[in-house]
């Protein structure tokens, strides 16, 4: 089956310039023959990738250790699960993976358009097998083939780094390469309509829920990142700034930003430059991406880079990517005016902007942090290192500016508010959000931005549970339904609306979270068996913490493992337990640490091993006297709703991307507005 697989790649390589040739050729010819061509090699890639990726895991489930790749990260002793997941587990499965997403999205593209959108599919297709293309070639000629053979078959495999070994990391990376590989549709009907001429709001249109469906993968890929760093790094967070987190983070501002200013196209005409070049920069952002964890150019837990002969490769491709498209949209730019021009300050169109650029604020805020100890190293020879004080200092700020404004752009009034509607939407929305932090304040509160992200966090519950209620109850009036019928019905009725609110309600719940690490405590002490240590949380509850002594065990692939049970007791109650280990692996040089966490709805009590006198005789030999050992003790108030927020914002997403009964009112008149198109190319 390695062998099949290893072959399929190749194969897969002509066949997709073949099928790129012919699209591009079928679309500027009106060859519809041509066109079907193009599209079945589309199938026939997949296929063939899908073969080779196939070839990866039996590699890996065989043991087969005289492939480079194989050897490199795995082991005999590697549970099945992890051997399976070896796909994306380094650099060079990762980027075959990549490509089979990509040529999977490019399948159902085509296959869902096979009798519709005709006019745009014969670009599209050329396109999606563009870069495939490209990632095909780097992986055959770029030294990350995942096929390459060792001059000797070694016993066994140096294994997966034990950080890796997590559940939350299984399915962080692969959720985000859905989410990277996803938007490359919208990319290619943008494209598409640039090369065609077509450049009315039907690409956007056809492209929205791809455009929802990679923001929700990377959103979730992101959430899905920080759980697993909260829990196995073991140090009390889940952001650290670090450059392949911001990396991912970046195409999620842009997308956010496209996903706002479509609105304005799709309701006022205007934008479409604009909303051109976020296509663009958020699909030229899923690249850098990927570039940036695979280019060997960063130092990163997260990075899988083994070499960095194809970071100039990637470089060549994106400054490609950049350059064709800002030459399009050069050519079309008399096309690309907009119908009608901002009338007011105070405006939904206005809030969108604003909302546009504070997103782009942060996205190079981010894109300057990560670059400039490059470009210090590259031009002095010493790295500048930008830390989380630069992106907290730079970016708290503008995060809480673009929290206000998920409560004020749904609801302010498009073309002009008035004073009226002003007043009407958010007197009580303020008065709730001043009364929320003037409670915080009275209770002694002093880290004014968390007091002031918890007042704009209500501030915008608020204006969503008005809204809920105002349309509920109208419903309800007019249709005669009970309240849960006409809630329901409600959403259903304008599912991208309403699912819009509630993925609001995730963001809120997880920047409230974010706001609540400013009371997070922290104290480090030693303990032998059977002593206490009693922390006050800022919730004001009690804990008394009793460590009760280490134990030994053996876990697969491991030299040793010490675990401390701890007994924790909540204002004199006993509610449970914990442990907290250190392990040491066959196949890693240094003790890894396994935190201990007990979660409730509000706070999470979180338990670091740091240190012990003797962890080998206080475990293995149970000696009580050699059992001391300092903890790292936290208390991290509701870290948990970043995780809750999640499960809100993708149930919001999912209802947002869910396919109405019927085009909603504004595509109807999109549709109304259109010029005739030619007859689609390729139509029997």
């Amino acid at each position: 089956m390695t062998v099949l697989g290893e072959l399929a790649l190749w194969i897969a390589l002509p066949v997709a310039i073949w099928g790129m040739v012919l699209a591009f050729v079928g679309g500027k010819h009106g060859r519809g023959d041509l066109v079907l061509s193009a599209e079945r090699s589309v199938y026939a890639v997949f296929a063939l990738l899908v073969t080779a990726s196939a070839g990866i895991v039996a590699a890996f489930l065989g043991n087969r250790y005289e492939y480079l790749y194989v050897a490199s990260y795995s082991n005999r002793a590697l549970d099945t699960f992890y051997k399976a997941s070896g796909l994306w587990a380094g650099q060079r499965g990762s980027l075959l993976f990549w490509v089979v997403l990509l040529a999977f999205f490019s399948s159902v593209a085509v296959f869902t358009n096979r009798n519709k959108n005709r006019e745009f599919m014969p670009y599209v297709s050329g396109v999606l097998l563009t870069v495939i293309t490209f990632f095909i070639i780097v992986l055959l000629f770029a030294d990350v083939n995942p096929f390459e053979k060792l001059g000797f078959t070694p016993a066994d495999g140096q294994g997966l780094n034990p950080q890796l070994q997590n559940y939350w990391m299984t399915i962080h990376p692969p959720t985000l390469y859905l989410g990277f590989t996803s938007f490359t549709v919208p990319f290619a009907f943008a494209m598409s309509a640039l090369l065609s001429g077509r450049l009315d709001s039907r690409w956007i249109v056809v492209t929205r829920r791809w455009t929802l469906l990679s923001w929700f993968f990377l959103a979730n890929g992101i959430i899905f990142g920080m759980r697993w760093a909260y829990q196995e790094l073991g140090w009390g967070g889940y952001w650290f700034w670090d450059p392949v987190e911001n990396a991912s983070l970046l195409p999620l501002l842009t997308a956010t930003a496209f996903l706002h200013s479509v609105m304005i196209q799709e309701k006022r005409g205007m934008l479409k430059v604009w909303n051109m070049a976020l296509v663009t920069l958020t699909f030229s952002l899923t690249i850098f991406a990927t570039f940036l964890t695979r280019s060997g150019l960063i130092d990163s837990v997260h990075s899988f880079a083994q070499n960095t002969k194809i970071s100039f490769i990637f470089l060549g491709f994106l400054a490609t990517i950049i350059g064709v498209s800002t030459v399009l949209i050069i050519h079309r730019y008399p096309q690309l005016k907009s119908e009608t021009e901002i009338q007011s300050f105070v405006s939904r169109e206005s809030a969108f902007l604003f909302n546009n650029l504070m997103l782009l604020a942060v996205a190079f805020a981010i894109m300057w942090g990560i670059l400039l100890p490059l470009l210090s190293e590259g031009l002095t020879g010493e790295a500048i290192q930008v830390g989380a004080p630069f992106f907290n200092r730079v970016n708290l700020p503008i995060g809480m500016v673009l929290l206000a404004l998920v409560g004020i752009g749904p609801v302010i009034a498009w073309r002009r508010a008035s004073k009226r509607n002003l007043t009407k939407n958010f007197t009580i929305p303020l008065l709730v959000g001043i009364t929320v932090v003037g409670i915080f304040a009275i209770r002694g509160s002093r880290h004014w931005m968390a007091l002031t992200t918890f007042g704009i966090s209500a501030f915008v519950m608020t204006v969503i549970v008005v809204e809920f209620f105002k349309g509920t109850r109208a419903r309800a009036r007019i249709e005669g339904e009970g309240i849960p019928r006409a809630f329901v019905h409600l959403v259903a009725r304008n599912r991208r609306r309403w699912g819009g609110y509630i993925v609001h309600v995730g963001i809120v719940m997880i920047f409230t979270a974010f706001a609540g690490a400013a009371f997070n405590v922290k104290v480090i002490q030693t303990l032998s068996p059977g002593q206490s240590i009693t922390l006050a949380s800022p919730l004001g509850h009690d804990y008394t913490l009793t460590y009760e002594g280490m134990s030994s065990s053996r876990g697969r692939n491991m030299v040793w493992q010490a675990v401390a049970l701890m007994s924790i007791d909540r204002d004199g109650r006993r509610v449970g337990s914990i442990t907290t280990e250190k392990r040491l692996y066959e196949t890693w040089p240094t003790p890894m640490t396994e935190v201990g966490i007990h979660s409730t709805p509000f706070e999470d009590v979180y338990v670091i091993l740091a240190n012990a006198d003797d962890l080998i005789a206080g475990a293995y030999e149970n000696d009580p006297a050699a059992q001391r050992a300092t903890f790292e003790f936290q208390i991290n108030p509701l870290v948990g709703w970043i995780w809750y927020g999640g499960l809100v914002l993708t149930f919001g997403a999912l209802i947002a991307m869910w396919p109405s009964q019927g085009p909603l009112p504004e595509v109807r008149q999109t549709a109304a507005r259109r010029e005739a198109v030619p007859a689609a190319v390729g139509a029997d």
